[in-house]
């Protein structure tokens, strides 16, 4: 069921988050099981997360492969209680989550990261892959914003190496978000022979995304002719992982990456090579599968309000994170929405046991 936004912001807004805390609890009261693992600490300080409950296929889900639904994301020590909280969305909101198959891409060795996934969601159907962050250290472009510039944010450009070839489709999803649909209506998208699907936002300036180096070249500033180029977020992406091989698409972004090096054209990190590649030629998906901005800017995440209309997936992008201002006790109130689906033990939790 998707989540209605009107133009009133606040009022709107808390209509919004009792319903989302009202669902939360109906669909956990009826889940199977709940309990509590307790971690010893781990040398990562990784946080410590209560177990999940379980959920259950409805009778109307298949249980064969071609029922599967993949869904890709990073795993990394920063982002984990993000992880949690978007991968226990998707549960909860599926009709089919035992249909769910998640492939998480890290690229530090630790099991303790493992151990994490497995004891939080002891019935989740997962695969971790290790990422060789050798593959673009050196095609790395320092950019506005440290993070965006760690190498598992290049990942996604590699995940067609990566997942096994038998997977012909994927949904990649970043760790600052959480889904209040069924993620099959997203998986289900009509791709219409396109290697990649996206909400685009044609109202925003694309030229802003590329700096006067790049549209004051003669050759480069002809990369979009022929197009109509709109920007996407790389957050939330649809692949068809067998086009996007075929294609060599990784090589393709590789390339702009590396005339990123020796000829600054943007500012992002590892977004703009995705826009020279494909900006344009991609399905549009409804907005409503990517809320994006909840974080602010990549300055100074000032909180931000929801745009109007129908909303399946809240994603924070940008600088302000839901579970850091929810803990500094500055949270925005759009931080709300995040937080019945957050599965971090604090010492609070201990205390009230």
């Amino acid at each position: 069921m998707a989540l209605w936004r009107t133009s009133t912001p606040i009022a709107s807004l808390l209509g919004l988050l009792s319903f989302l805390l009202l669902y939360s609890t109906t669909t956990t009261t009826t889940a199977i099981r709940v309990s509590t693992i307790i971690h010893k600490p781990s040398p990562m300080n990784l946080p410590i997360f209560r177990e999940a409950p379980a959920f259950r296929n409805g009778d109307t889900c298949g249980s064969k492969e071609a029922d599967r639904i993949h869904i890709a994301m990073t795993l990394d020590a920063n982002y984990l209680r993000g992880t949690m909280a978007a991968v226990l969305s998707m549960l909860q909101h599926s009709t089919c989550p035992e249909n769910l198959s998640f492939h998480f891409l890290y690229d530090h060795s630790d099991t303790e990261l493992v151990s994490s996934i497995k004891s939080t969601f002891p019935y989740l159907n997962f695969t971790i892959y290790r990422f060789d962050s050798n593959r673009v250290r050196g095609k790395i472009s320092k950019s506005i914003r440290q993070a965006l510039d760690q190498p598992l944010n290049y990942a996604r450009i590699y995940l067609a190496d990566i997942i096994p070839a038998d997977v012909k489709r994927v949904i990649y999803l970043d760790s600052d978000l959480v889904v209040v649909d069924d993620v099959a209506k997203l998986w289900d998208v009509d791709m219409e022979d396109k290697v990649l699907a996206a909400p685009q936002y044609c109202h925003a300036n694309f030229t802003l995304y590329f700096n006067n180096a790049f549209w004051s070249d003669p050759i480069l500033s002809k990369t979009f002719q022929g197009r109509n180029p709109c920007y996407f977020n790389t957050g939330v992406m649809v692949v068809d992982v067998d086009k996007w091989r075929n294609g060599g698409y990784t090589k393709k972004v590789e390339e702009w990456m590396a005339l990123q090096k020796q000829k600054r054209i943007y500012q992002l990190g590892s977004l703009p090579p995705f826009l020279l590649v494909l900006a344009g030629n991609i399905k549009a998906v409804n907005h409503r599968w990517n809320q994006h901005g909840l974080g602010g800017d990549n300055f100074e995440g000032k909180c931000r309000h929801l745009h109007p209309g129908l909303i399946s997936l809240l994603h924070w992008s940008g600088k302000g994170k839901p579970w850091l201002r929810l803990d500094s006790r500055k949270p925005c109130v759009v931080d709300h929405l995040w937080a019945p689906y957050d599965l971090y033990r604090s010492s609070r939790h201990f205390l009230e046991d």
